[in-house]
């Protein structure tokens, strides 16, 4: 459970605001996402927009957003965070709100324009799930670059935001989990050719791993970009052996529902791992609503409410903003993605003691 007692020392109004869309959020909660049980984890992926610099001045991000936030996180076991960016007091905020059980880890910022200061984050329960010592910024090797349009290796790119790998354990289940912000560009030419270049080449160095020099259980997660399940996107994650839960397929992870851009997908080595539910979850069902606009107008920066580039914005203008541009900053311009990984073994790790049979190699989680 978050840290709530800050609410007190709000002012009034901000404080039953707060406290409504708190309860309304758990109700949400409640519906959309599958409670997590001791046979079970619950592993997410969140790409929550631009945390926490206001470099974009749309912000900066409200108390208040920050206990929703906490509050969604909450209900996962383990969630990978995109675009956490140089600062980290934000992220420290929210740990705080999280509580004494959540633990975090955080890459270095990449650096470059495409970059963008960001970094990437593990945030987990550690009742629930353990670090087992392995974390590093996936460098690929000269020969595996991210082919430029000149299709020329040794003019080839580093990843624009360098993904990061880290290795736990969630009950039996020992899995190396691999986060990415993958380039995007555009959504043609030699842009969207890098784009799929970097999902290709990640794919085949988990691959390559997996199969020749450290084998175990891969998952990629993160904002991959993905245009849709039949584009080349997706293919050049499929095709070296990933695959997506059928829970999993055709959710759309953008705020405005009509992209695939967020994924989980597996190169699976412990066969007993079973997927269960799956999901996504839109925060707009219980905060920063359409119809709570005129309660948060006195927020919004005037100069973007109210103007577009020179332009005076008409008032249906002023309310697309809210909608469309200053919640994803108060939020995200993604929405939650998750699954739940089945993963107590227990069954057969003592169908494999019985006399005849060899045993597994695994042992018990706690042993």
């Amino acid at each position: 459970m978050p840290r709530y007692w800050q609410i007190k020392d709000y002012k009034k109004s901000e404080r039953i605001r707060t406290i409504d869309r708190l309860l309304d959020l758990r109700k949400a909660l409640d519906v959309h996402v599958e409670p997590s049980r001791p046979d079970s984890l619950l592993l997410a992926t969140w790409n929550i927009r631009d945390f926490d610099s206001n470099k974009f001045k749309h912000g900066p991000r409200l108390t208040e957003s920050f206990h929703y936030i906490a509050e969604i996180i909450s209900r996962f076991d383990m969630v990978a965070v995109q675009e956490v960016n140089r600062d980290l007091a934000p992220l420290r905020k929210l740990m705080y709100l999280l509580g004494s059980d959540w633990d975090y880890m955080v890459t270095g910022v990449t650096e470059g324009i495409s970059g963008n200061e960001e970094r990437m984050a593990f945030i987990f329960n550690t009742k629930r799930v353990r670090f087992t010592n392995l974390a590093g910024q996936v460098v690929l090797p000269r020969t595996r670059l991210v082919l430029t349009p000149s299709d020329k290796p040794e003019s080839g790119y580093q990843f624009a935001r360098a993904p990061y790998i880290a290795s736990f354990q969630g009950g039996w289940f020992k899995f190396n989990l691999c986060t990415v912000h993958i380039y995007y560009g555009k959504e043609s030419g030699d842009a969207l050719k890098r784009r799929i270049n970097e999902i290709k080449r990640i794919a085949e160095h988990f691959k390559d791993l997996q199969e020749n020099k450290e084998p175990g259980d891969y998952i990629l997660l993160g904002d991959f970009n993905i245009v849709s399940p039949e584009h080349q996107t997706m293919e050049a994650l499929t095709a070296n052996g990933f695959i997506v839960p059928k829970a999993l397929q055709d959710f759309k992870t953008n705020l405005g529902k009509d992209r695939y851009y967020d994924q989980i997908a597996f190169k699976q080595h412990d066969k007993r791992l079973e997927f269960g539910k799956a999901g996504v979850f839109d925060f707009r069902t219980a905060v920063y609503r359409d119809e709570d606009y005129e309660e948060y107008y006195d927020y919004m920066p005037p100069d973007k409410r109210d103007f577009s580039g020179n332009n005076a914005r008409t008032e249906l203008g002023k309310r697309r903003y809210y909608n469309r541009q200053w919640i994803t900053w108060q939020m995200s311009d993604h929405i939650l993605l998750w699954v739940e990984l089945k993963v107590d073994f227990t069954d057969d790790y003592l169908a494999s003691l019985k006399p005849g049979i060899e045993p597994l190699a695994d042992f018990p989680p706690d042993e």
